[in-house]
């Protein structure tokens, strides 16, 4: 089934309230924090000594603000 490109565009956006833009800041931000506790992750790897909770620490500061977020259809 085809997809306009302004389905494919606005459509999920708009399934968790907000515009395009407000998606656009939402996803970029929680994407680097992510890529933020992964690197720190693999530092804590290497080193135990380093990060010891960060990367958990985000994902518990992350789930709450995507767990109750609209409807999640091809999240």
């Amino acid at each position: 089934m085809k997809r306009t490109l302004g389905a494919a565009l606005f459509d999920h956006p708009a399934s968790v309230g907000e515009s395009y833009p407000e998606h656009f800041m939402f996803a970029s931000r929680f994407g680097l924090k992510l890529i933020g506790a992964g690197l720190a992750a693999m530092v804590h790897g290497i080193l135990p000594c380093a990060f010891e909770k960060t990367a958990s620490n985000v994902v518990k500061e992350l789930y709450p603000r995507i767990a109750n977020r609209g409807d999640q259809q091809g999240a």
